[in-house]
């Protein structure tokens, strides 16, 4: 008998635990230092889940003239605690602190100012003394290219520059960091992994962690072969360590009808700069190109149309009529069984071809059924490829060639 069967069984009730109403937002902002302490009035409410409590989360990290700040309320399933006020690592230089607390009352979650962390000295107190190097300080989601330089205290005798990759449940954010420090090495986070709900990671290569644009598209029309399709989006994606940015566009096309699929985003570690235009089957017949790009600096995934693919398609004058006929269809999460029409091919087709290729990748995972007219001597559209940009191709297929014309004759 499980413990609550038990305890009804038992006459015991046990009561309810309420549902909290939490302060609720985030705050990311760069100030400077002698804007602080900050103060702030938090009016955005969020009702919990049952057995959820209230949190408060702060951290501060301060390059001398200038102090990163990261406020988070919400609603948290974690323990409940007192608050803790950690120095994850102490200037002079950088330094980061942070306050955590989650609680369960309602609307306890009420920290409205950085005081805690962050004390004015007393005018009374004499400013650390100046040594000679001299270092960059920024913040930054971008580049620290046009970082301004400041004298480093006596104490700080090393330069640091890295990056910051923050992350809170699904979204993440990235952060490059210069300032003065008091020992070499690519060590800011002193250890620290996790504050609260945001996880932390560090590099100091600047070329190891990009922001791509990211999106994936798929469309089916008749002129896709001749008139350009938008290929922006507004949405972007921070990768992992190590990954690069990557495009790929795939077009199909039977003659009447045509398929484009597209895909942005982070591609896995080691892939090298490159930009590929194939035509892995080419007219008279069915049509199968793509265009594959990876590269390696900050939102380079930039194309905004499908003519970069479009651009480099032969366009050969069309060719007469030929006597092959064959069913023709290009059909997504279907079948062409009852979708096919018999064509009467371009000049220059042997042979009527029938397939099925299964692309995944990207953001993306369909069937394409394949009937059509066919020309290069191979039975195959893809000629063993089973790469294509980030998409991965696995084609069955079957080429109908002589006496099993028959049945599509006229």
């Amino acid at each position: 008998m499980s413990p609550a069967l038990l305890l009804a069984f038992l006459g015991i009730t046990v009561p309810r635990v309420q549902a909290l109403t939490c302060y609720s937002g985030t705050l990311v902002t760069v100030r400077n230092s002698s804007e602080l302490p900050l103060q702030w009035t938090a009016k955005q409410e969020e009702h919990c889940e049952d057995g959820w409590s209230c949190q408060d989360v702060l951290m501060l990290i301060e390059n001398g003239p200038q102090v990163y700040v990261l406020l988070i309320k919400d609603c948290t399933q974690a323990a409940d605690h007192e608050a803790v006020i950690t120095q994850h690592r102490a200037g002079p230089g950088l330094s980061i602190a942070s306050y955590t607390r989650v609680c369960r009352e309602n609307l306890c979650n009420r920290l409205s100012t950085s005081l805690l962390l962050w004390a004015p000295h007393p005018p009374t107190v004499t400013p650390p003394a100046l040594g000679s190097v001299r270092c960059p300080v920024c913040f930054s989601d971008g580049s620290c290219q046009s970082a301004a330089e400041v004298t480093c205290p006596a104490e700080s005798t090393h330069c640091y520059s890295g990056t910051l990759l923050l992350n809170v449940g699904h979204r993440s954010g990235r952060l490059r960091v210069q300032g003065c420090m008091s020992q070499a090495g690519c060590n800011l986070l002193n250890g620290t992994q996790e504050i609260g709900p945001i996880r932390l990671r560090e590099t100091c290569d600047s070329e190891a962690i990009l922001t791509c644009h990211q999106g994936s598209m798929i469309r089916i029309s008749q002129d896709l072969t001749q008139k350009p399709v938008a290929w922006s989006t507004s949405t972007e994606q921070l990768c992992k360590l190590g990954e690069v940015c990557q495009e790929t566009l795939l077009l199909i096309d039977v003659g009447f009808k045509s398929l484009l699929a597209g895909s942005k985003g982070c591609s896995k570690p080691g892939t090298q700069d490159s930009q590929t235009i194939s035509i892995h089957s080419g007219p008279p017949g069915v049509l199968v190109a793509s265009f594959a790009r990876f590269c390696s600096y900050d939102k380079c995934n930039s194309a905004a149309s499908s003519s970069v693919l479009l651009n480099s398609l032969p366009h050969p004058a069309a060719p007469a009529p030929g006597d092959l006929q064959c069913p023709t269809c290009l059909s997504i999460f279907g079948s062409c069984t009852h979708d096919s029409d018999i064509v009467r091919c371009p000049n220059g087709n042997s042979h009527c071809y029938k397939g099925h290729l299964a692309v995944t990748g990207g953001g993306l995972s369909f069937p394409v059924n394949i009937q059509g007219c066919m020309a290069q001597p191979s039975s195959s559209l893809l000629n063993g490829t089973q790469n294509i940009g980030v998409f991965s191709m696995i084609e069955d297929h079957e080429a109908i060639v002589g006496a099993a014309l028959a049945p599509y004759l006229a």
